[in-house]
């Protein structure tokens, strides 16, 4: 690659941003949040599915600033709760949602459901958009654990702190970034993506 490709991440999450951006820089891509863009417009994320939503902020974000761009849509699914909150992840508790108010009705539901019931995984699709707005690359990925009442951990957003790996008695709360690099949803749909890129911009 003879100079830095720039891919925009359609998400205004600065925790997000830094995680993506972490996992490109030892390609060479340097990434930039949509929220260094004043012309970005809001997507409106009314797809039905994490790969709609992730390609309809990839392609509609890349015609807007004509740059290459990740569309990433991610969520916690809840076997319990039949496969709740999903594409709602973000908005579990209603439209001014906060993580704090989303953790709070996620165990209010799962009040008096025992611990071996409690199986979750996190889903993480991202979606590339070439800067005319075509999908060029979709992947998807999960990661398994448990939820557990009592937060743990001060790394790491959203239902992190309630997000037990049992293979590790932690959570993505407690996990270091390092680790969590190599084993989250979003690190294992990056590790896809990652190569495919390289090609693309080869």
């Amino acid at each position: 690659m003879s100079k830095t490709p720039l891919v925009v991440l359609a998400s205004r999450n600065v925790k997000k941003s830094a995680e993506i951006r972490a996992l490109l820089a030892p390609v060479g891509i340097a990434l930039k949040s949509v929220a260094d863009f004043p012309e970005a417009r809001e997507v409106e994320e009314d797809g039905e599915t994490f790969q709609a939503n992730a390609e309809k902020k990839a392609t509609q974000t890349a015609v807007t600033l004509g740059h290459w761009t990740i569309g990433e849509d991610s969520g916690l699914r809840v076997d319990a709760l039949k496969g709740a909150p999903g594409i709602y992840s973000a908005r579990f508790s209603g439209p001014d949602a906060t993580d704090a108010a989303n953790n709070a009705k996620l165990i209010s539901e799962l009040s008096g459901i025992p611990a071996v019931k409690r199986g979750a995984e996190y889903v993480c699709h991202v979606a590339v958009a070439d800067p005319q707005g075509n999908i060029r690359l979709n992947v998807e990925a999960t990661c398994r654990g448990r939820i557990i009442d009592e937060p743990r951990g001060e790394n790491g957003f959203g239902y992190d702190p309630h997000f037990l790996i049992r293979e590790y008695h932690q959570t993505f709360g407690q996990l270091s970034p390092l680790v969590k690099q190599h084993l989250s949803h979003r690190a294992r749909a990056f590790e896809r993506v990652i190569p495919e890129l390289v090609k693309l911009f080869g």
